[in-house]
């Protein structure tokens, strides 16, 4: 109160008025640019596809005016002859109320964005909407923490010992919960890197199937068998994972045989019959198919062919055709498929004389 009573006493009683009008004329200003900040922006945003203009329209609506009042204090004290404390003490408040105020900005505007990324996403990747909320929150606290800091620091604290014992906390917190940091970790990792989604097919060492769920925490997999898999995602990416929906088309290999009887010049028609089988089927590429080798009780041919469908049902009836169609057509030129075979030679030997 001493400093007040030495301000009145230092000037005079226009001066109060003069500073009273500048620090009402500065709130006002600010009132009205709050007012004229969220009319263009959301303007904007009404006649554009330009979702940062309503973000920031409501970035711009959370100012608090009571925020802006030592800011509009700190104009108003110009106009007035201040003892050296009181000055410092005006000039910290402004300072942190603009902290606070920018916290409150970068605040609102995290919200609006992530709620912004929630809506458009919730439809086509669901379990990222976790996630996101997840960093947002971190995200959050991370800026008001930041900011506490810097107020803490502005208003003359030594803030080195609480960072440091913030430090050693924080290791100390992390040793207890590693694994549960690895596995909230890897739930991030997987939500930004994307190696699958819910609903792939994927096959790793033991296991193979359709990822049902993406927690913070675990993964769920339901397998061919039925039953459902729950491993941690800190695992999870230990592993090397085969992510089959995104096979873009399938590459197949498959042999056949046919007996060592049949005719040269049947023989080499078998690859063109077989290149018409198989590019009569829908959704393939022929690749080639080559008489491979002499095999034990065969001679061995080798197709390679591509189906353009990734989906395995699709794979599978497709070469159930080409099967069929096969043994038609080998059925039709006479050509015999292989079966393992033995053959013995007998020979008279004469006895030997007594």
């Amino acid at each position: 109160m001493n400093l007040i009573y030495q301000a009145w006493d230092k000037n005079a009683f226009e001066a109060w008025l003069i500073a009273a009008a500048i620090a009402l004329a500065v709130l006002i200003a600010l009132a009205i640019a709050k007012v004229v900040a969220v009319r263009v922006w959301s303007s904007i945003a009404r006649r554009t596809a330009f979702r940062l203009s309503e973000i920031l329209a409501q970035a711009a609506r959370s100012t608090k005016l009571w925020l802006l009042v030592p800011v509009a204090l700190f104009a108003g004290a110009s106009a007035l002859e201040l003892p050296a404390k009181l000055e410092a003490i005006v000039d910290k408040l402004a300072v942190v109320a603009l902290m606070l105020q920018a916290a409150v900005w970068v605040n609102r505007f995290t919200l609006e964005w992530l709620a912004k990324q929630v809506e458009v996403r919730r439809e086509t990747d669901a379990e990222s909407v976790t996630v996101l909320s997840l960093l947002g929150f971190i995200g959050r606290v991370a800026v008001w923490a930041l900011m506490l800091l810097l107020v803490l620091d502005h208003l003359g604290f030594d803030i080195t010992a609480l960072v440091t014992g913030l430090g050693i906390g924080g290791i100390a917190i992390a040793l207890a919960l590693q694994n549960i940091l690895g596995d909230l970790f890897a739930s991030l990792s997987i939500a930004l890197d994307k190696p699958f989604v819910v609903g792939d097919f994927v096959v790793s060492d033991g296991w193979r199937g359709n990822i049902e769920r993406v927690g913070v925490k675990t993964t769920h997999i339901r397998s061919l068998d039925g039953e459902q898999i729950v491993i941690s995602n800190a695992e999870l990416l230990k592993l090397r994972i085969h992510n089959y929906k995104r096979m873009f088309e399938r590459r197949i290999l498959f042999t056949f045989g046919v007996i060592y009887q049949t005719p040269a010049d049947k023989l080499e028609r078998i690859p063109g019959i077989v290149r018409e089988i198989i590019e009569a089927q829908p959704k393939t590429r022929f690749d080639r198919a080559h008489f491979q080798k002499y095999g034990d009780f065969s001679l061995d041919f080798e197709v390679v062919y591509f189906v353009l469908d990734p989906a395995y049902g699709v794979y599978m009836d497709t070469q159930q055709q080409i099967n069929f169609e096969l043994f038609r057509r080998f059925a039709g030129e006479g050509i015999d498929f292989a079966y393992p075979t033995r053959t013995l030679f007998v020979t008279n030997v004469a006895p030997a004389p007594a």
